[in-house]
């Protein structure tokens, strides 16, 4: 019996390893934080977005959103108006990095003034 718990305790803690490596690869993607700490003060267009982020290429931006929107952390809603008008906005789940973000923004700033 000890055995079984000790391999489901296993298993469970290798499956929270795996899920917590996928997480801080995506939000680790280039970029990544930076498109969601310009979200975290409400919506935004996307020129208001990439003028919020200097040295963002166009691409990488849409790249960024396409995977945020992917994984449920952001919404893309199209205002029915003439013309469009196209606003990106952190959903609940997207707005749950709010702290994470400012604690490593708070953690970077410590570290460079170190």
């Amino acid at each position: 019996m000890t055995d079984n718990c000790l391999s489901k305790n296993k298993r469970e803690i290798q499956q929270i390893c795996t899920n917590f490596h996928s997480a801080i690869e995506f939000i680790g993607k280039r970029w990544m934080g930076a498109v969601i700490y310009s979200l975290l003060d409400g919506p935004k267009r996307y020129h208001e977005i990439v003028s919020s982020i200097p040295g963002i290429s166009d691409r990488l931006l849409t790249e960024r959103l396409r995977d945020l929107e992917s994984e449920g952390l952001i919404v893309k809603n199209i205002l029915n108006t003439c013309p469009k008008i196209v606003v990106y906005e952190l959903t609940p789940v997207g707005k749950e990095l709010k702290e994470v973000i400012h604690v490593l923004m708070e953690w970077v700033k410590n570290r460079k003034n170190s």
